[in-house]
């Protein structure tokens, strides 16, 4: 985005890249679908970068949903509104919408250099690059980093930037993993039996924070839609804590009394599991996990009153041990402070270079807002650099 700003505006710009080939990360986002933004108004949707919002603000609102959309459609991928407000290519593909973006790009007269790994400078000042064939320097009027966080590092953005930044005296917000799973002790029964197995239709709790939606069972823990949504505050509690409890609702609609009055009829010569998926439409995994709470709280399930089944039902706790590893998250929390940077995303203490994307100190829930705010601060740098060469 910063590269076709600044070819638009008339500048000669390469994209140094170290991997053998553009947009891997971009294509990888696309396993899914391509989410690439989101249709809810601006009002709503800002707030979901958090304390980030404010400073994300103008590059968003000059660079839209909207304008987004419209960008793609110009390269030939109209998109359209899934039923949960978050937009796709009609395609449903990245490799489509990059092979047509790059074609435009190479029409501008953008170059790529693949294989070029940024290293630093030179002691001339000159960009470092480690390439096949050793160090390159690169003189350059204007240079935008887009170096991504520290997630899947092998497309590519390993956070390998941070300690040449940080010797330069910028200040970085420590990289940790966002959108991630989290690891749970689950019992080998109930881990053998329910990995890979889906929540739906239930509400997450921590604190005063809750989300409904989705989320999936893995073999270490829990990952998923609903859970992504709270990794922010599930994350800080662990890495402050050691630990957290999360809380399950597996039929959020329902209150006490009305699932106490379904479990108060007679189950006859029925299994306990079995009542409960008749009697409260349980799934096999939420019986197990009521079933690992109960096994946790050292009494069995079989001698539980009704009332406590239905206050059960909806407060599972399941205590979360750890963060999964920031090379499997999504994204990545962290990044360059913006006090380091200008109304440009110009970095102060190095004019001439610019900073935009994941590598900057914001994260936000998946449903398209991290494509967007990676569009939009790629789209304001390269209009901020055109702006500095102009000068």
């Amino acid at each position: 985005m910063a590269a076709e700003a600044l070819a638009q505006g008339g500048a000669r710009v390469t994209v140094h890249d170290a991997m053998p080939s553009a947009g891997r990360k971009f294509l990888m986002a696309g396993r899914g679908g391509l989410n690439l933004t989101h249709s809810e108004p601006l009002p709503d949707f800002m707030p979901r970068y958090r304390e980030a919002a404010p400073m994300l603000q103008a590059a968003i609102a000059a660079f839209s949903p909207d304008a987004l959309r419209a960008w793609s459609a110009a390269l030939g991928e109209p998109t359209f509104v899934g039923s949960s407000g978050r937009v796709f290519p009609k395609a449903f593909k990245a490799s489509p919408l990059l092979r047509a973006w790059l074609r435009r790009l190479d029409a501008a007269g953008v170059r790529f250099a693949f294989r070029h790994r940024w290293t630093g400078w030179d002691g001339e000042g000159r960009l470092l690059f480690r390439t096949n064939d050793g160090q390159r320097p690169i003189e350059a009027k204007a240079t935008v980093l887009a170096l991504g966080g520290a997630s899947w590092p092998r497309l590519g953005s390993d956070g390998g930037w941070v300690d040449i930044l940080a010797a330069k005296s910028i200040a970085i917000s420590k990289l940790r993993p966002a959108n991630s799973g989290f690891t749970v002790a689950w019992s080998d029964v109930f881990r053998d039996r329910f990995e890979g197995q889906p929540l739906k239709g239930v509400a997450l709790t921590i604190g005063a924070h809750t989300v409904r939606g989705e989320a999936m069972i893995t073999r270490s823990g829990i990952e998923g839609g609903a859970i992504y949504a709270l990794s922010a505050e599930l994350r800080e509690a662990v890495l402050g804590l050691g630990q957290a409890t999360l809380t399950i609702a597996l039929r959020p609609e329902l209150d006490v009394a009305a699932l106490t009055t379904r479990l108060s009829g007679t189950r006859g010569k029925q299994s306990l599991a079995n009542f409960l998926r008749k009697a409260a439409q349980l799934s096999p995994v939420g019986i197990g996990l009521m079933q690992e709470a109960a096994i946790a709280s050292g009494r069995p399930l079989a001698l539980f009153s009704p009332a406590e089944l239905a206050k059960l039902i909806n407060a599972i706790p399941v205590q979360l041990t750890g963060v999964a590893p920031i090379e499997r998250a999504i994204s990545t929390a962290g990044g360059v402070t913006f006090d380091e940077l200008d109304e440009r995303l110009m970095l102060r203490k190095l004019p001439g270079m610019f900073a935009a994307g994941e590598m900057l100190d914001w994260e936000a829930p998946t449903g398209g807002y991290l494509l967007q705010a990676s569009f939009a601060t790629g789209a304001a740098a390269g209009r901020g650099a055109l702006e500095w060469l102009k000068r």
